[in-house]
């Protein structure tokens, strides 16, 4: 039993709580991993207000991590002591009819399908105070260790910085990967980032990387704008900036709309601006449990394709690796969305950055 530092969520709505927490080793089919840096992503802050659909307290948050393998149980053979890898919130088990569909990335060992509050065997790894621990979809990176099954590990290039890809355990994949896999973007054409966090500012990205001509950045937060340049925006639009719904702006600035929109904030003005004959609609941000949208079904009957994405398209454990290597090659740049550095005491001032949109 390894005794470390995690941040505990005790109860929906309260700060975290830095403790001392015991990580028990790994059983089979498990490795226990010393987690290096992690980002904070606001699907962390639905879990912390409450938000996040089949989530239970006490818990430790975090899914966005990096780190290196302290030891495996039994019968683990993909990764070793001493690895660099990235725990992956969306497993890849490589033997449901998912796993097994080459256009699916989507997994039935994941949260979506049954819950990841508990490891397979339905124990959890961590204790505080004598009491149980949730694990957060399984690999809870708020701990300075942590215990996943092989299934949810990537083991990725030795010389990859781990402060820099543990992005790549959900933001920068995930908005990347919604412009490249799901939306499949053409050169030339033109697009719409609905918010600039980090996974909408990754969707710019990977909107650049396909060749877009166009892409509107659209947030009502200003300060966001000269990063969205900086990653590849031509215009940036401010709707409050606007008397008319901000579709209609768009729709008059491309002449039919644009070809692929991009919601990374749950809201519905991007299925209304993309073009009504192929334009492409993909839904990228997590809205809270239980929320309903409707909607025109005119705005579908003409053409428009409106779809979601759960990780950017990508089959995690295996598509990883790769993406960490074009990193290192240059590719692309991700270390523009990190803004902030902070030590592991000061986890709950990171949550007051990210809710005041910093």
């Amino acid at each position: 039993v390894i005794r470390c530092r995690a941040a505990v969520a005790w109860a929906p709505g309260k700060p975290l709580s830095v403790e001392e927490v015991e990580v028990a080793p790994p059983k089979a089919g498990e490795v226990r991993i010393k987690i290096v840096a992690t980002g904070i992503c606001h699907t962390d802050e639905c879990l912390l207000q409450g938000f996040f659909p089949n989530a239970e307290f006490p818990v430790i948050p975090g899914h966005e991590g990096a780190g290196i393998v302290e030891s495996v149980g039994e019968g683990v053979t993909s990764v070793k002591p001493g690895d660099k890898v990235i725990p992956l919130c969306l497993p890849q088990c490589g033997e449901c009819s998912y796993c097994l569909n080459p256009e699916s990335n989507f997994c039935q060992k994941s949260h979506m399908y049954e819950p990841q509050n508990l490891l397979p065997d339905k124990t959890s790894r961590f204790t505080c105070k004598g009491k149980q621990i949730h694990h957060f979809l399984w690999i809870s990176t708020f701990a300075e260790y942590t215990v996943v099954p092989e299934y949810a590990v990537a083991k990725i290039d030795a010389a990859a910085p781990l402060d820099k890809v543990c992005l790549f355990g959900c933001g920068f994949p995930t908005g990347y990967g919604a412009a490249i896999n799901v939306a499949k973007v053409k050169p030339g054409s033109t697009c719409a980032v609905f918010g600039l966090g980090g996974v909408g500012l990754s969707v710019v990205m990977g909107c650049k990387a396909a060749g877009a001509s166009r892409i509107f950045a659209v947030d009502i937060n200003k300060d966001k704008f000269a990063k969205a340049k900086e990653l590849g925006a031509t215009d940036c639009i401010n709707p409050q900036d606007f008397k008319k719904p901000i579709q209609e702006v768009l729709t008059e600035m491309t002449g039919q709309g644009v070809d692929y929109s991009f919601e990374v904030i749950g809201r519905i003005a991007a299925l209304a601006s993309c073009n009504m004959s192929t334009g492409v609609c993909v839904m990228v941000g997590l809205l809270n449990s239980g929320s309903e949208i409707s909607i025109d079904p005119l705005l579908l009957l003409t053409g428009r394709t409106w779809k979601g994405t759960v990780m950017g398209g990508w089959k995690m454990r295996e598509c990883l690796p790769k993406l960490v290597s074009s990193y290192l090659e240059k590719k692309f740049n991700s270390d523009l969305l990190i803004t902030h550095t902070l030590p592991f005491a000061k986890v709950n001032e990171g949550f007051e950055l990210l809710r005041a949109g910093k």
